[in-house]
């Protein structure tokens, strides 16, 4: 009877593979088993972060705009999961009829009168007005708070379906402005320059995209191509230390309709050379190039790729090949 071999990176595919599906606490008695804490580290952690979270309290003034709705909504009630939501979504969405159908679901979904006035940021109240009776995100009236019933029901009659919608979409702009810093990079770029000349490094990435058809592939190839060359352009001042220049990452399922481990084959003779293409792009520019983490099945092929990528002999040299890891999954330990 032959026996088979597996090599070592094989047996470490596989342990990633199990882990995926892996005991939660199977899982949760090893990491305590692999990180034993005496009782003055973990007095020492609980030192450090009350000192962390102190501090954030006392800069409220100064934190932004986005961190101040989130603190006032969070994620752990129906307010905050609907606008991050409408976040996401309302300003990808190009139809007027959907964005309403979308609008009237979220908002519809959350109390949002229960906010009213409980946040000391003016913005996050201005807000909560904007999401509730869709007046936008403007200097409210004193009228408005000290007669919130009735300014609310005779508010929510005169509005029609794009009064909402471009009021909604309105807060949702002011919001973006923190994360999203230009339609195109060149935007994105001068936007940069004028909040942060030189200071810091930044990562550049492109939200919305996923390409359904080989012409949505061949789109977002190129717009990757025109990313890599604008960035590579302005980082010229950073230095020669490709660690310390900033980057562009890059999402796999952006450059093929069928970015899927049942394509394996069609994955790696069609999607395989478009991303050795921005790699050496990339290189050419000394910069690092990060391929972005996406849904959780895909990482076998996603592995696939980077794999082929690091043993290219044309990348041989440049330390720029990067690779997110979902360090929250079971398996990021792997």
């Amino acid at each position: 009877m032959n026996k088979t071999t597996i090599s070592p990176l094989s047996n470490a595919r596989l342990v990633l593979r199990q882990s995926k599906h892996a005991e939660e606490n199977t899982m949760a008695t090893s990491l305590l088993a692999d990180f034993q804490l005496s009782q003055a580290v973990r007095d020492d952690i609980v030192a450090t972060a009350f000192a962390i979270v102190t501090k954030s309290r006392e800069m409220s003034a100064d934190r932004g705009t986005l961190d101040a709705f989130m603190q006032e909504f969070g994620l752990s009630n129906q307010e905050g999961v609907a606008l991050m939501c409408l976040a996401e979504a309302l300003l990808r969405i190009p139809n007027a009829e959907t964005q309403d159908e979308l609008i009237a679901e979220k908002i519809a979904s959350g109390n949002w009168a229960d906010h009213r006035g409980s946040s000391e940021d003016l913005f996050v109240n201005a807000g909560v007005w904007a999401l509730m009776l869709t007046g936008g995100v403007i200097k409210l009236d004193k009228k408005v708070t000290r007669d919130a019933a009735g300014w609310t029901k005779s508010a929510v009659a005169r509005l029609s379906g794009p009064v909402i919608r471009k009021a909604v979409m309105q807060a949702m702009r002011i919001m973006g402005h923190q994360f999203v810093f230009g339609r195109t990079i060149k935007e994105a770029l001068k936007e940069r320059a004028k909040r942060d000349p030189g200071s810091r490094l930044f990562s550049f990435d492109m939200l919305g995209e996923g390409a359904r058809t080989a012409a949505d592939a061949e789109r977002y190839l190129n717009l990757y191509r025109q990313v890599i060359g604008e960035v590579g352009k302005a980082i010229k001042d950073e230095g020669d230390d490709i660690a310390n220049r900033s980057s562009v990452s890059i999402k796999l399922s952006a450059l093929h309709p069928r970015y899927e481990s049942v394509k394996k084959q069609r994955v790696m003779n069609e999607l395989l050379p478009r991303v050795k293409e921005l790699a050496l792009l990339a290189k050419h520019h000394n910069m690092q190039l990060t391929i972005d983490a996406e849904e959780a099945d895909r990482m076998d092929i996603s592995l696939d790729i980077f794999e082929a990528l690091a043993r290219d002999p044309e990348l041989s040299g440049w330390q720029g090949l990067g690779l997110v890891v979902q360090a929250y999954q079971k398996r990021g330990l792997r």
